[in-house]
């Protein structure tokens, strides 16, 4: 049965020091561009972190997550952190900040730039910001309490635009994102092809880019299987502030990861599900 209620969500907040952390959200986003930047499209070292599948990271990934955890352990010594790379510190935490220093390492490692670092927080375990920054491209998207934006050039200091999802109630006028078919079971697979042949056009590949093209409205439907709490939870502040849904497969929190879907029109996310919960 689809779930409809949305306890899990946070897509309005009343918080007195909302501007100081998007803020530190900027300055993590530049800090850790300066440490990855060096390294794209070089002769980089790249380690498997072993498992059924590789699963790559690097030098960068680390370099970038330890930065990142420096400024916040000094800046709000009181927040927990998730992180991808080093683990989690105080994650019960009432605020909690929520770290992929390069969602995307395998796009990274073979010179594409559709990667990014997220940075998310919640606060009493509900997102309140989210954040994707791609350093290379000089593109970042960001959520405020209740808007989602982009900018271009400088991050924070560039020519800021507000952002929303595009009207597409119907299946086959959709565009379908997924970063790679294998990150799909066989059961996961066959739902997600069912899928497929109801849309308009599916591409592999983007990640967190998928989430955040969405939000500008250039496309209607990520789904993907597998995600962990830091691929999926920065990005959902961006989708839902800029009009969207995100939820599992079964129309539950996405924050947790796992199988999600996004859409940018509540008729089509409903028209998803009733394929993929099926």
């Amino acid at each position: 049965m689809v779930k409809t209620a949305k306890p899990w969500a946070v897509t309005k907040t009343v918080q007195l020091d909302f501007q100081g952390y998007i803020t530190t959200a900027h300055a993590l986003a530049e800090r850790a561009g300066a440490v990855i930047l060096p390294h794209f499209r070089t002769e980089l070292a790249v380690d498997d972190k072993g498992g059924a599948e590789f699963d790559p990271v690097t030098v960068a990934d680390r370099n970038a997550e330890s930065a990142i955890r420096a400024i916040l352990s000094e800046t709000y010594p009181e927040h927990g952190i998730v992180g991808e790379e080093f683990g989690d510190e105080r994650p019960d935490a009432d605020y909690c900040w929520i770290i992929d220093p390069i969602d995307g390492t395998r796009g990274f490692i073979m010179g594409q730039p559709l990667w990014g670092t997220l940075i998310g927080l919640t606060a009493h375990g509900a997102p309140l910001l989210g954040m994707m920054n791609q350093p290379y491209t000089g593109e970042r998207f960001w959520s405020s309490e209740t808007e989602s934006f982009f900018a271009r050039g400088t991050g924070q200091g560039g020519e800021r635009q507000t952002i929303r999802v595009r009207p597409c109630p119907a299946l086959d006028c959709a565009i379908l994102a997924s970063t790679a078919p294998e990150l799909f079971d066989a059961f996961e697979l066959a739902r997600f092809e069912t899928l497929t042949h109801a849309v308009r056009l599916r591409r592999f590949g983007g990640d967190c880019y998928n989430y955040c093209l969405l939000a500008m409205g250039q496309i209607d439907l990520v789904v993907e299987a597998g995600l962990k709490p830091f691929d999926i939870m920065p990005l959902v502040p961006i989708v839902e502030r800029a009009g969207g849904v995100v939820t599992t497969w079964e129309g539950g929190d996405p924050n947790k990861g796992g199988r999600i879907v996004a859409a940018g029109d509540p008729a089509l996310h409903a028209a998803a599900l009733k394929i993929l919960s099926a």
